[in-house]
């Protein structure tokens, strides 16, 4: 076989098992502050094919356990509107090589903190799913992707929505030996970018970690001699460096 056709040829190949929409939501945690009723999340499409994009949503539930349950949005009392978080639109279309925005709306009383899963999953368009394109078209990038071996990757997302009253108070509290932020507000709290570091060096550091602080809840360490123990916290748009060293 001619080399340079091997080249080609394997370059073709490498490319049609690439081919197909590549999308990516951004960050995986949103927040709708108590004063907003809409956010806009943007999907973007790195790929070469257009992305046809279903919005999924679902509620977060917490049991008294502390165990969590994921259920559909309630339609609200007057059967006309929901009584929680919507996407408009719920399906999107995304061109290769470009991006596309949904509203989440909430709908309802903000009285107290909701938790909502929201799912931003790529499909290839069938009739019932609302995509309005033509039969032809539907058949054209069926075609498309399976010219080669795509795998269309979904990104599941946590959409927090703050009370209308949010209030933030973090409370420390401090030994010798333990560290802990206790949650005394009506809203999360987040402690960013955690990491332990040796005092003496610098790049010995552990694993960066994010978490989130639910109301009436905390967030604490043990204090390892040597170490110290960095972090933000954030509460809102405030944003607070913390450095704590071991005693």
């Amino acid at each position: 076989m001619n080399r340079v056709f091997a080249i080609w040829l394997l370059s073709l190949s490498c490319g049609l098992a690439q081919a197909g929409p590549q999308i990516n939501v951004g960050t995986v945690y949103d927040y709708l502050d108590g004063k907003s009723s809409t956010y806009l999340k943007r999907v973007f499409n790195s790929g070469d094919a257009t992305a046809f994009v279903k919005v999924n949503v679902l509620e977060i539930l917490y049991d008294a356990d502390g165990t969590t349950r994921e259920v559909p949005v309630e339609t609200a009392a007057d059967g006309a509107s929901r009584n929680g978080v919507m996407a408009s639109p719920a399906r999107l279309i995304v061109p290769a090589q470009g991006m596309q925005g949904a509203r989440l709306l909430f709908m309802g009383e903000r009285d107290r903190e909701r938790y909502f899963r929201v799912r931003f999953v790529p499909v290839v368009p069938e009739k019932e799913d609302e995509f309005l394109v033509s039969s032809e078209e539907r058949e054209d990038y069926k075609k498309t992707l399976s010219a080669g071996v795509n795998v269309m990757t979904g990104f599941g997302t946590i959409f927090f929505v703050r009370p209308a009253n949010a209030r933030f108070d973090t409370a420390i509290s401090e030994t010798a030996s333990r560290y802990e932020l206790v949650n005394n507000g009506n809203t999360v709290i987040v402690v960013d970018e955690f990491k332990s570091c040796s005092v003496t060096e610098e790049t010995d550091c552990g694993a960066t970690t994010k978490h989130h602080v639910l109301a009436g809840k905390s967030f604490g360490f043990d204090k390892e001699k040597g170490r110290e123990y960095r972090f933000n916290l954030v509460e809102g748009d405030q944003k607070k460096a913390f450095t704590v060293a071991s005693r």
